[in-house]
């Protein structure tokens, strides 16, 4: 294995390129750990803990993450996304386990654009009989 394994993670406008390295299992954002860019979020950090959780390689590896855009819900998406396609790179014969769970999918989903005439994409102004 090379001393460190990079793969991109999306969501939304949010990009995190991760990088997977021999560890103890401690998670890096921009330079701070993860308990302190999140915040008090275990939803967010259990779902960025999914995939090596699945994999069992809690232990096995130190992450380093530079997120940009979007949020940090949506950045905590991008991580997943990114770690998954990582620990693919690392080892290929756990697809079959992060397929099955979706960690290897692209959330495509971003907002929808502001209409002309519109409020915001669908919602329409007060309409008024009289």
């Amino acid at each position: 294995m090379a001393d460190e394994i990079k793969a991109t993670g999306r969501r939304k406008t949010s990009i995190a390129v991760v990088k997977l390295v021999k560890g103890k299992g401690r998670v890096f954002v921009n330079g701070k750990t993860l308990a302190n860019y999140i915040g008090n979020r275990p939803a967010l950090e259990m779902m960025i803990f999914k995939p090596l959780a699945l994999t069992e390689n809690m232990e096995n590896f130190d992450v380093k993450v530079k997120a940009v855009g979007g949020g940090i819900a949506s950045q905590a998406g991008a991580i997943k996304h990114g770690i998954s396609r990582a620990l693919l790179q690392y080892n290929p014969e756990l697809r079959q386990v992060l397929k099955a769970e979706g960690l290897l999918t692209r959330d495509a989903r971003v907002k929808e654009r502001k209409k002309y005439g519109r409020k915001r994409a669908r919602k329409r102004f007060q309409f008024s009989k009289r």
